[in-house]
């Protein structure tokens, strides 16, 4: 069990921990020599379970806010330490506040100094941290009168912490590892190591991590957990991490040293924000923030979503726009102070790490952020599946949540749920959506059917534009296959239709296109004639051959690849397979390296590869093409 401590400068705590342990939690020359604490200390005692409680001190000064902030990210118990002469003062305020934002619930008060007041003071004092405590998640907690210089009260105070130690919750140690650095330093002759506590996952020599958010990559040497050396850090102690490959001023507070999959660097986080009801007004939309998440601390600017402002007391949905990158995920607690520091406005925790910085404020995404606020990780999924008309990504949930194999399991079997697996990664629609879906691609096909009746339908992307245009291609892609393998459409070529609707050719023009047309264009697949050239040859009018090719081209008989120019499926088909070839051999299918290929001129090769783009079989990054294995052709 992680036990932090809480209050007011001056109040005891350094020497509550003394008393405790045996440690002073006081390391620097400068706290020893003044008798305050300015940084977070550190102590560890083994009781008769065999578990090491672990002590984490915080400075109380009010200055040193943003230290006692890093030092309460990922406690599991606290001890508000009161001194009994001085009563609750200022930051004991403070730094309940922040408890109860930071929603920890477990904890004890420590009324400190009671030797230098009369038994009433003391009665009283209590009464005031109980009066204090009322309305805040530590309500109730216990009151451990103490004398930490001749050890009154200390026993019993001890042995209520073993027994919290005994009855605390098991914390979820699958998922990914994260550890939040709270101190880097060197050893020589070990090199850099890293100490924090444990947010999620287990950690073993020999893993290679990443430092988030710069991307350090880097391979553990050792691990001590709660002061032992050990084979195994797990979520909820606070551990060391020796790291090879990393210089020390490459990591420092703030950090996190995680599993690579988790490594989300981001400037935007979607909040559930509660503001102090003690605010002396509401906290506005861009308001310029400190923000504290885990040990980082950074700035911003609150952009207020359901509204123009989060009232006193109130809570509401923000997003943060920070000024650097910030390692985070859905569930970590944060803080927010005002512009000069100086005081905690508010505080909640993150609902998204990857938010769209458009559409913020739409309805629909307000109600997913709603749906994504509820706690239990299944109620969360199974709320914001049924607003997911696009579906949920699994794997990017799996990230953003750092899910166990079970807890993605259970998601991924939600009741009413339709699994979609696709080259981006699996998607989860919840039926009703899954079938909306469908019914919006039939009714655009029989609609384009009633309206052209000589065509004989859209390519893939143009349909996707005419029914789901706000889908990823991969997604509707795996759509249509489904629904082809359903019998619910019909593929010819590139083109989709409604099985039953076809394009037929009067007689005359089946004859000219079979023993004339086809015989030309297959003669030269790479390079056609155009149609001028088609009609000279078969003596035939140009305007003729010209409507007849764009018959052909509605039935899927030919592709229409640039003005005049018309190919063959079979030739097209060749043609993307050279261009496929090219972007796993290159990296990217050019102009010089595809003509070479193709045996083509120039112009008619970057024609083909814009042709390519327009089909969506490839996509255009500066002067490249780059093909996709999703938008296989077909002959």
């Amino acid at each position: 069990m992680i036990i932090g401590t809480a209050g007011h400068i001056d109040h005891g705590k350094s020497a509550l921990v003394r008393a405790l342990t045996g440690v002073e939690t006081d390391r620097l020359p400068e706290e020893q020599a003044r008798g305050i604490t300015l940084d977070l200390g550190f102590a560890y005692q083994e009781i008769d379970t065999g578990e090491v409680l672990g002590f984490v001190d915080v400075p109380g000064h009010e200055r040193l806010v943003h230290n006692m902030v890093a030092g309460a990210a990922g406690i599991d118990y606290v001890i508000l330490v009161v001194a009994a002469d001085d009563g609750p003062m200022p930051q004991t305020r403070e730094h309940l506040e922040i408890l109860d934002l930071l929603g920890l619930e477990r904890g004890l008060v420590a009324l400190t100094k009671i030797d230098r007041v009369p038994p009433a003071r003391v009665s009283q004092a209590a009464a005031e941290v109980r009066a204090l405590l009322q309305g805040t998640a530590l309500a109730g907690a216990p009151v451990f009168p103490v004398n930490t210089l001749s050890g009154d009260g200390i026993e019993p105070l001890a042995l209520h912490l073993r027994a919290a130690a005994a009855d605390l919750p098991t914390r979820r140690g699958g998922g990914g590892f994260r550890l939040a650095v709270d101190r880097s330093f060197s050893i020589a002759g070990a090199g850099t190591v890293v100490t924090g506590i444990v947010l999620d996952g287990r950690v073993r020599p020999g893993d290679r991590l990443l430092v988030s958010p710069a991307g350090h990559p880097v391979r553990v040497r050792g691990v001590h957990a709660q002061g032992r050396p050990t084979q195994e850090g797990r979520a909820g102690q606070r551990c060391a991490l020796n790291l090879a490959d990393l210089h020390r001023d490459a990591v420092g507070r703030g950090d996190l040293v995680l599993a690579p999959a988790l490594h989300l660097p981001t400037r935007r986080l979607d909040v559930r924000l509660r503001v102090l009801a003690a605010e002396p007004g509401p906290l506005k939309h861009w308001t310029p923030v400190h923000c504290h998440l885990g040990a980082a601390h950074l700035t911003g600017r609150v952009a207020v979503l359901d509204g123009e402002a989060i009232a006193p007391g109130a809570v509401g949905l923000a997003q943060l726009i920070l000024d650097a990158d910030l390692a985070a995920l859905r569930g970590d607690r944060l803080i927010l102070r005002d512009q000069s520091a100086r005081r905690t406005i508010a505080g909640g925790w993150v609902l998204d790490p990857e938010p769209p910085a458009r559409g913020r404020r739409r309805p629909a995404r307000l109600a997913l952020l709603a749906a994504l606020s509820e706690r239990e990780t299944l109620s969360a999924a199974a709320a914001a599946l049924d607003l997911a008309e696009q579906g949920l990504s699994l794997e990017r949930l799996e990230r953003h949540w750092n899910l166990d194999p079970g807890q993605a399991a259970a998601i991924a079997a939600l009741p009413g749920g339709e699994r979609l697996d696709t080259p981006a990664g699996p998607l989860l629609f919840a039926r009703a959506h899954w079938q909306a879906l469908q019914q919006r691609v039939l009714a655009a096909l029989a609609q384009g059917h009633a309206e052209h009746p000589d065509q004989l339908g859209p390519d893939r992307e143009r349909l996707r534009r005419g029914a789901c245009p706000a889908m990823e291609r991969a997604a509707f892609a795996g759509l249509l296959e489904r629904m082809v393998a359903a019998g619910a459409l019909m593929r010819s070529g590139p083109w989709v239709h409604l099985p039953g609707h076809a394009v037929r050719l009067a007689p005359a023009d089946a004859t000219l296109w079979q023993t004339g047309i086809r015989p030309l264009l297959e003669a030269q697949p790479f390079q056609p004639p155009r149609v001028r050239d088609l009609a000279r040859a078969l003596a035939q009018d140009e305007a003729l051959i010209r409507q007849l090719l764009q018959r052909l081209a509605a039935m899927g008989e030919v592709y229409r690849v640039a003005h005049d120019h018309y190919f063959t499926p079979t030739a097209v088909a060749d043609l993307g397979a050279i261009a496929l070839r090219l972007t796993e051999t290159d990296g990217a299918a050019r102009a010089a390296a595809f003509r070479d290929a193709a045996g083509t001129g120039r112009k008619l090769a970057i024609q083909i590869l814009e042709f390519f783009d327009r089909i969506g079989y490839s996509r255009r990054i500066g002067d490249d093409h780059r093909v996709f294995r999703d938008s296989l052709l077909t002959r």
